[in-house]
């Protein structure tokens, strides 16, 4: 399965945002992209799409870029993928009347159908927040467990 970069990014973002932008602190397009390598024109296309699907909100000014619309904990993968890709969690192909038996049916059914019924789940119960945890955890900093004599 291939992800395309502008989902990629923008689950990067909106981690970034969560991240950076505790207590109600707002953080910029140009530090997102600064920090994640991604080029700001391009994250800018992207947050408008996070924007419009109720994710980050604006704020103008001298203190002004984006923090999240709710908490980390109340933001869904499913809801991103599909604000982003509606065609990541869609079924993988379109039932003709045509073809209702044979080996491409079973296929459908006995593959396709399972995978994109986990993806979905899978999807529908991680939060935005548990994707941080899981960020937290595998870049534990080394120092943190070293023992000095």
């Amino acid at each position: 399965m291939k992800i395309s970069t502008r989902v990629e990014y923008g689950i990067i973002a909106l981690a970034d945002i969560a991240i950076n932008g505790a207590n109600g602190k707002t953080v910029s397009s140009s530090d997102i992209s600064e920090r994640q390598d991604i080029s700001q024109k391009y994250l800018e296309q992207i947050i408008i799409s996070l924007r419009q699907g109720g994710f980050v909100k604006g704020q103008k000014g001298s203190r002004g870029g984006y923090m999240l619309s709710r908490p980390a904990e109340k933001i869904y993968l499913s809801e991103i993928l599909n604000a982003l890709d509606n065609s990541i969690l869609a079924d993988a192909y379109e039932e003709s009347e045509e073809n209702t038996a044979g080996m491409r049916n079973s296929v459908n059914c006995c593959l396709w159908d399972k995978i994109n019924s986990y993806m979905r789940s899978f999807t529908e119960q991680m939060t935005l927040a548990d994707l941080i945890a899981g960020h937290k955890e595998n870049t534990e900093d080394p120092e943190i467990n070293m023992y000095y004599i």
